[in-house]
């Protein structure tokens, strides 16, 4: 199949060949001749897979006819992140360049005054974040009456992101007679609620299972102490042994774990940049833009770049802590392994986020292979994972002598008491010769080249 086959506009079909592409894929080509129809569609696709496309080429050639008046944009298309909305301007800036039409970017973290001039002068496409286009319609400096095309896009994302209040209230201003157009790469219930409010008898595209990932990427999940320096150790030797790492994004939970990985890394000699929600804009496109045109290698980043974010070239992705979210794991990995190409992600995990994997793999619905194959399973009451593996042989698993068993658990615990101690008294001979004390000395260990654990014999057995 072609692009020419699905009803597109013949300026549109020129840019879309300038821009290099010549087949659609399974959501073009599914999506594409239901909106030219001016259906309702609800499109459901992994990430990666050119939903952007699915509703902007068809959006172009619609609005080929008719004119945009001041304040009222002819078609709205919402975003959850800044970044998001920027890509899909660039999107629309590409594949508009033979028409005259008017994009608009309306996020937070610019200048309201510039924004305010464009749709003063008449907008046909408006993509904005709900914050934002709330804000403005509050201020009086909007009309939504105008609006024939909504495209709400990466549901799931601003259902994460607490967005769904100020979906419903948008979706309350706009005509009741528009086009709504809904993709999201999960469908959890509350999703499904949504579209089934605000869709009027939609075409329901799928190309692929929800909450899949693609086949193109190596999963493994590797083992780790709780500590945090500990993660960062193992965290630097799963980069120093990537195979054929060309860039790679490090995901983590919180926005501080991104600033103290981000400087543990530069502090070792990484190109790396970081990126999360609390930075200003200018900060986060330059570092976006640096990473996209390979002058850093590394980005650690938070959730805000695990959505749709198009960097089609990642060849890893690093999940230095578990998801929260078992979803936001599809997202994340879906950074690599892109538009065919094979990608790898790493999942560190330490005892307290079990739950949170097994979570993952029921999501998935497949086995997350732990690195060099081995068992893997938690001890609850030692706090750390036993590494028992079945015989080869005989399919069994070895057996263990109890009274030797016992024997080296009391002498473990007199070791374990014994480096207490020590570690005890070393703040107060440290505050004594003015040093720094042994905890302080530990979170800055991992600027040392040596093994983070302070010795191979302190490494717990199963990162031996």
């Amino acid at each position: 199949m072609s692009f020419d086959t699905l009803g597109l506009s013949d300026k549109v079909l020129e840019a879309v060949k300038a821009s290099g592409y010549t087949e659609p894929t399974p959501i073009q080509a599914q999506a594409i001749p239901h909106v030219m129809q001016r259906r309702d569609v609800l499109g459901i696709a992994q990430t990666g897979t050119g939903k952007t496309a699915s509703f902007t080429l068809p959006m172009l050639s619609l609005l080929e006819k008719g004119r945009a008046r001041a304040r009222m944009p002819r078609t709205l298309i919402l975003e959850p992140t800044r970044e998001l909305a920027a890509q899909v301007e660039e999107n629309l800036n590409r594949y508009s360049e033979n028409q005259k039409l008017n994009v608009a970017l309306l996020i937070g973290g610019t200048s309201f005054e510039d924004q305010f001039k464009k749709l003063d002068r008449g907008v046909d496409i408006l993509i904005a974040t709900p914050g934002r286009l709330l804000d403005c319609f509050e201020r009086g400096k909007i009309l939504m009456t105008g609006v024939e095309v909504m495209v709400i896009d990466e549901a799931d994302r601003m259902l994460d992101m607490g967005f769904i209040p100020d979906i419903e209230r948008i979706c309350k201003m706009v005509p009741f007679t528009r086009q709504t157009l809904f993709f999201s790469a999960t469908m959890p219930p509350e999703i499904e609620g949504l579209a089934n409010k605000f869709l009027q008898n939609p075409v329901q595209v799928t190309v692929a299972k929800a909450s899949s990932t693609s086949d193109t990427i190596t999963q493994h999940a590797v083992a780790s102490e709780y500590a945090d320096y500990e993660k960062r150790a193992k965290l630097r030797e799963l980069i120093e042994g990537a195979v054929d790492l060309k860039n790679g994004i490090i995901f983590c939970n919180r926005k501080k774990d991104v600033a103290t990985v981000f400087r543990s890394l530069d502090r070792h000699g990484y190109s790396v940049g970081a990126l999360h929600g609390d930075m200003d804009q200018t900060s986060r496109t330059a570092t976006l833009n640096a990473f996209k045109d390979n002058k850093i290698t590394l980005l650690v980043a938070s959730d805000v770049a695990a959505r749709g974010l198009d960097i089609p070239d990642v060849s890893h992705v690093f999940n230095f802590d578990v998801p929260v979210n078992a979803e936001d794991y599809v997202h994340r990995i879906g950074r690599t392994g892109r538009a065919g190409r094979s990608g790898v992600a790493y999942m560190i995990v330490v005892p307290t986020e079990q739950k949170g994997f097994d979570a993952i793999e029921k999501l998935i619905g497949q086995n997350i292979s732990w690195l060099n194959d081995e068992a893997v399973e938690w001890d609850a009451k030692a706090g750390r994972r036993s590494r028992a593996k079945p015989d080869k042989k005989t399919k069994e698993k070895p057996s263990k002598d109890k009274s030797a068993s016992k024997n080296k658990s009391k002498a473990h615990e007199a070791e374990t008491f014994e480096q207490s101690n020590k570690h005890d008294e070393a703040p107060k001979q440290n505050a004594k010769r003015g040093r720094k004390s042994f905890h302080e000395q530990v979170d800055l260990e991992y600027t040392d080249t040596d093994h983070a654990f302070g010795g191979e014999e302190h490494i717990p057995a199963f990162l031996r």
